[in-house]
């Protein structure tokens, strides 16, 4: 992981990097299809790192195939968060419903904030590590489809498996996050523009985690 920190500079390094940005984020206004083709496009990008060429794949809308099974394993990631999240919110909901309608009870009162502090601090803490264990599951999807990606057991033994370079990794990812949150921020259009970069920042990370890890396979 000893480059990981040039994800910030490598994009630039293609001279048609803002046409391919630019492409890429005006792709992403497509509604889904927009989103499962920049992650495959990101994949292509890994390849192309992968074969030692530190140029963006070409921005175009051919990578919807390579790109469903990631989208599929990342939303199935999600919801389960959410679910998981539901589950403990629900129920504060409903106390804090019953006693819009009654008397008010202190306890219950405290019941509805403490379920849903601890909702919110479930899906926060399970963003968080998912966050973590993004180059694993990227990599698991990449060699396996959508079924390698699922192996939660498979993936988290990989995460483990070097600690340092997946806490490494996460940071890098959460940076590239607020980079494409920054487009928001300064121009609203220009979330299209920081989200393509950040997409391809990922495949530098995702690259550096690679060959940093461990040579098991995930499986």
């Amino acid at each position: 992981m000893d480059r990981v920190t040039d994800a910030f500079s490598w994009p630039a390094r293609d001279p048609e990097w803002p046409a391919k940005l630019l492409v890429i984020g005006l792709i992403l206004l497509i509604p889904i299809l927009g989103v499962i083709n920049s992650l495959g496009w990101m994949l292509a990008s890994l390849d192309r790192l992968r074969a030692g060429d530190e140029k963006l794949a070409r921005a175009n809308l051919r990578y919807i195939a390579r790109g469903f099974p990631l989208f599929v394993v990342n939303l199935v990631y999600l919801l389960v968060i959410a679910l998981v999240a539901g589950a403990i919110y629900i129920p504060a909901l409903i106390v804090a419903s019953n006693q819009s309608h009654s008397a008010a009870n202190p306890a219950q009162i405290s019941l509805a904030i403490a379920l849903s502090l601890l909702a919110f601090s479930v899906a926060t803490l399970g963003s968080l590590i998912l966050n973590f264990v993004t180059p694993s599951i990227v990599l698991a999807t990449d060699k396996g489809g959508i079924i390698g990606g699922l192996r939660a057991g498979a993936v988290l033994a990989q995460a483990r498996a070097n600690i340092t370079n997946t806490l490494i990794a996460g940071l890098m990812l959460i940076a590239a996050g607020f980079i494409g949150s920054v487009g928001l921020v300064a121009c609203g259009v220009g979330v299209l523009f920081t989200t393509a970069y950040a997409l391809a920042m990922q495949a530098w990370v995702v690259r550096s985690f690679e060959v940093g890890s461990p040579t098991t396979p995930v499986a």
